[in-house]
């Protein structure tokens, strides 16, 4: 296939991207399968969505394409490269002068070639509010606007009900205060054959069950944004890094919270139990997660039959697996708090779990574990950046350091699973051996994201696992 120059443009710049997936790798070619443009003059915006080959997996992604004769300064760092009629193509969802387009077109109910700008009946959007991108942190783009609204751009869509819109909508609905209230969205109606089969599968070559082509494809979320408000990582890195670190106050009201949250989307979604063959699929599904993480992470080999025995020993459960809809990918980073408490953020799911997978039920005490595998992670990488920054620190002093931070994790881990059976009445550490295949599987995952996203920070979840698979 012969590419565009632009397609030749996004090629290079495609894969330096925080929320490309798959760190250092190239995309071996790339399609430009959508092309609506939503503002004209200079600066132009087009919205592109654009098909990325890399080695035999197909990736579609979102694309807001700037395009100015003159880049500002405050710009220089989105850059894409220069078009053929000389203008400088960059990264528009860095532009305020851009994103306001989007702001505007959710509050109007735009409709642009194929894109639907959708507003939640009743919202209240001020569509003059100032925008600002904030850092990339994460597999997505989020644009503050003013301090009432947030919008999360997903930079790789897929076809099919979105989580992140869909859960807070239904528990906005029945009057939640633990979620970001939807205030409208953009979508694609027909988002194409590609986003639907990675939808489904991850890859293509395969049929798309559960979310047929044509099905619409969420490209981005406005919701309630919470001011003056810090995420959980932060505030627990912060504890860590006091004279005599103490979360347990905090963790235990996470963990009430938690359990409020899962009480929500049972009423929301409904329950069941998993039946017998379910759970003989569920650990099937488990140990083929294991063995395609093992071809990323080949270290993972050294503890794989540690990691097999805990998954099979599932298979002799001595009560039924209540399974219902749940956050998904539930750790520090995803909660906020508020003056008002814990709110719950992102409910898209792991980002490279097919879609309908992530809509699935599952056991709520996916989401424990992953909770309890943050205040680990939390303790391990506050501990490494320590190191880190004093590596003139006495060999007696670095052991003291994490010791505190190993009692940190076991105070904070007890008091979340506590405040949990408060409002539960099930405490998760009476869960038998369903809470620690969960924790293993989370710290699995862990170590695949790791690996393609972030490298330095594999260590951490390898050490968890090395411990935990003893």
């Amino acid at each position: 296939m012969t590419q565009s120059p632009l397609e030749d443009l996004l090629s290079a710049w495609l894969p330096a991207q925080r929320w490309f997936a798959g760190s250092g790798s190239l995309a071996r070619e790339i399609e430009i399968t959508s092309d609506v443009q939503l503002a004209g003059g200079d600066p132009e915006l087009r919205h592109l969505m654009v098909d990325v080959w890399v080695g035999q997996e197909i990736v579609s992604y979102q694309v807001l394409l700037g395009l100015r004769g003159q880049l500002p300064p405050d710009l220089a760092a989105a850059v894409i490269g220069t078009v053929a009629d000389g203008r400088v193509a960059y990264d528009g969802a860095r532009d305020p002068e851009l994103t306001a387009v989007l702001l505007r077109g959710i509050a109007a109910q735009r409709r642009a070639g194929p894109l639907r700008f959708e507003a939640e009946p009743g919202a209240h959007i001020d569509d003059t509010a100032a925008g600002r991108t904030l850092p990339a942190l994460a597999s997505n783009t989020s644009i503050v606007f003013g301090d009432k609204a947030i919008l999360k751009l997903l930079r790789r869509p897929f076809t099919g009900h979105h989580p992140d819109l869909e859960v807070p909508a239904a528990l906005a609905r029945n009057g939640s205060k633990l979620v970001a209230a939807p205030l409208g969205w953009i979508e694609m109606p027909d988002a194409g054959q590609s986003m639907a089969v990675q939808a489904t599968t991850g890859a293509p070559g395969h049929a798309a069950a559960g979310a047929p082509a044509g099905e619409p494809a969420v490209l981005a979320i406005l919701s309630v944004f919470f001011a003056n408000s810090s995420d959980g990582w932060s505030l627990a890195t912060a504890s860590l890094r006091l004279a005599e670190p103490d979360f347990s106050r905090e963790a235990r009201l996470l963990g009430e919270a938690t359990a409020k949250l899962h009480a929500e989307l049972a009423e929301a979604f409904g329950t069941s139990v998993l039946s017998r063959f379910a759970l003989t699929d569920l650990i099937d599904a488990m140990d083929t997660e294991l063995t395609q993480a093992i071809q990323v992470v080949p270290r993972l080999r050294e503890y794989e039959a540690g990691i097999r025995a805990c998954y099979a020993s599932l298979a002799k459960p001595v009560t039924e697996v209540a399974v219902q809809r749940i956050h998904g990918d539930y750790h520090l980073a995803q909660v906020l708090g508020t003056d008002g408490g814990w709110v719950v953020l992102d409910f898209e799911g792991e980002p490279s779990v097919p879609l309908a997978r992530r809509r699935a039920f599952a056991p709520a005490l996916r989401d424990v574990a992953g909770m309890l595998r943050s205040f680990d992670y939390a303790a391990r990488h506050q501990a490494t950046q320590a190191r880190n920054e004093q590596r003139a620190r006495q060999a007696a002093e670095q052991v003291a350091a994490e010791q505190v931070a190993a009692e940190w994790v076991c105070r904070c881990q007890d008091a979340f699973c506590t405040g949990y059976a408060n409002l539960m009445g099930a405490d998760p550490r009476s869960s038998g051996p369903l809470l620690r295949a969960l924790t293993l599987q989370k710290a699995v995952y862990e170590a695949v994201y790791e690996a393609r996203h972030r490298p330095d920070w594999l260590p951490i979840p390898l050490a968890a696992i090395a411990e935990a698979s003893r």
